[in-house]
């Protein structure tokens, strides 16, 4: 399921591989193997990622259909 996620996360920000790649500071074919499933995504570019999505790392993980952070309380 977060592959998808992954995907579609990018291409609604109308961004490309490569530019996730300088994001999460890594090679655009490490990128690319994360979002085709074939290496597990690191916890820390997981939470990278969901703070420049500003959604949840529960919603890229497909543990949730909710994309938005939890609110603090």
């Amino acid at each position: 399921m977060y592959l998808k996620r992954l995907g579609d996360l990018r291409t609604d920000s109308d961004k490309t591989q490569r530019e996730i790649a300088e994001i999460l500071i890594c090679n655009t074919e490490v990128y690319a193997r994360y979002e085709r499933g074939y290496n597990e995504i690191p916890v820390s570019m997981l939470i990278k990622l969901a703070k420049y999505y500003n959604v949840s790392t529960d919603y890229i993980l497909g543990l949730t259909d909710e994309p938005y952070p939890y609110k603090r309380k």
